[in-house]
């Protein structure tokens, strides 16, 4: 069997590559419905002119994962993993779809009612959300960390992946007659299919991939509950070990509070990491930036460089001499993140556009370097149920970190009037 610390799998087990691949490919569907909208925040600024949608979608976003994933972490042990991640890629791939209805049927004009559909359908990626980076996270923070790692790189591929589509799109359509909007159409009929892609990669291939049976097995041999209908759809009976049965002590696992308690450094480097962050992106770089020589070009550049950059830090922590691990380490440096704060207010007061794409690229940077150093190194030297369990507080302190940086972006709009 491997080692709790997720080392080697026997080397008969095939799939690993094929298995990190699939959670680059998940980890894309996890965010790109909501990197999506994001991303044409020209085209919601546009037609929602008075509403502040770059700031509004966000805030309402953020309460519905919130809430959805304090109940689905509370009751973690119970909940099938599989109809968890199902469910949340399938409202990923029905509300992605009823954006391109909404904007077709009122026919790309504003207003507050339509204002009012899409904030409805920013609440319902939130709950999505909630259920497949929580449910994710935990189910791979049990196998290798080569696995959580690309999920959590395809998270950052999905935000420079779709500011790659939208400068593509945005230069297709920038001087035909209704151009925006032809091009957020195009964004999210493109969206919809790939979410759809992933509802079928984790119903039919994930689950039959021979290393992840493998570890999904021996989570259940350690006593996971959450893990059974995916050995199912594996071909595979859950199974005990008969030294299990007969020592049911050998099933009992510690509590999220003292699994809490054990990692409260590493919960409040997630929380920390991502209210900075979410203070300054995206809100802050799309409306308070100023006016520059890029014109409506520049608000666009710094996302994308902000998402390529989150990109290639999330691979940075592959080469092990540059992968920090020491909890102490971790804290001071997350901490020392702050300086950006008057950083980004002094550069957008007195800089010019090189230094603001330069500072927004160092904070993709670190934000993907950081959450991969975090949640691969937590969940070492515990058992799977246990894993999964600290997985799952880990995302529940991100989200909380969004949702404070979402709110704290506001501050940002004091002196300036609405």
């Amino acid at each position: 069997m491997a080692a709790l610390d997720g080392s080697e799998a026997p080397a008969k087990l095939k799939g690993k590559y094929a298995a990190m691949i699939v959670c680059w490919l998940l980890g894309i569907g996890c965010l790109f419905s909501w990197n999506s909208m994001l991303t044409i925040e020209d085209y919601y600024v546009y037609i929602f002119p008075h509403y502040h949608p770059s700031r509004v979608l966000t805030l309402v976003y953020q309460p519905f994962a919130l809430g959805t994933i304090a109940v689905l972490t509370y009751n973690e042990a119970k909940i099938n993993t599989r109809l968890r991640n199902l469910f949340g890629y399938a409202l990923f791939f029905l509300s992605t779809l009823l954006v391109l209805v909404l904007d077709l049927a009122t026919s790309g004009k504003g207003g507050i009612g339509t204002f009012i559909g899409v904030c409805a359908i920013s609440g319902a990626f939130g709950v999505a959300d909630a259920h497949v980076q929580g449910g994710m996270v935990g189910d791979l923070s049990f196998m290798q960390p080569e696995f959580i790692q690309s999920f959590l790189a395809g998270l950052a591929a999905s935000g420079a992946l779709t500011s790659a589509l939208r400068l593509i799109t945005k230069a297709a359509f920038d001087n035909s007659q209704d151009g925006l909007r032809k091009g957020a159409i195009l964004f999210f009929a493109i969206c919809t299919f790939f979410e759809l892609l992933c509802v079928l990669l984790y119903a039919y291939i994930f689950p039959k991939l021979d290393i992840v049976k493998h570890y999904r097995s021996k989570a259940a041999s350690e006593g996971s509950k959450t893990v059974s209908a995916d050995l199912a759809a594996g071909g595979i009976q859950t199974l005990l070990k008969p030294e299990a049965q007969e020592d049911p002590k050998q099933l009992e696992r510690l509590s999220n509070k003292e699994l809490l308690l054990q990692n409260i450094d590493y919960a409040i480097d997630m929380f920390l990491i991502y209210v900075l962050t979410l203070s300054i992106f995206p809100g802050f770089l799309s409306e308070d930036t100023g006016t520059h020589s890029l014109g409506g070009w520049y608000a666009l550049v710094l996302i994308a460089m902000y998402n390529v950059c989150d990109l290639i830090g999330r691979y940075i922590p592959l080469l092990k001499f540059l992968k920090l691990e020491s909890r102490k380490s971790l804290m001071i440096a997350i901490l020392s993140r702050f300086l950006l704060v008057p950083a980004f207010y002094f550069t957008a007061k007195y800089g010019d556009q090189g230094w603001m794409i330069m500072l927004t690229s160092f904070l993709g940077l670190t934000n993907g370097y950081f959450t991969v150093c975090v949640l691969t190194s937590a969940p070492k030297g515990y058992k799977g149920p246990e894993q999964n369990a600290l997985g799952n507080l880990l995302v529940l302190f991100l989200l909380g970190g969004i949702f404070a940086g979402v709110t704290l972006d506001w501050l940002w709009l004091i002196g300036k009037g609405w």
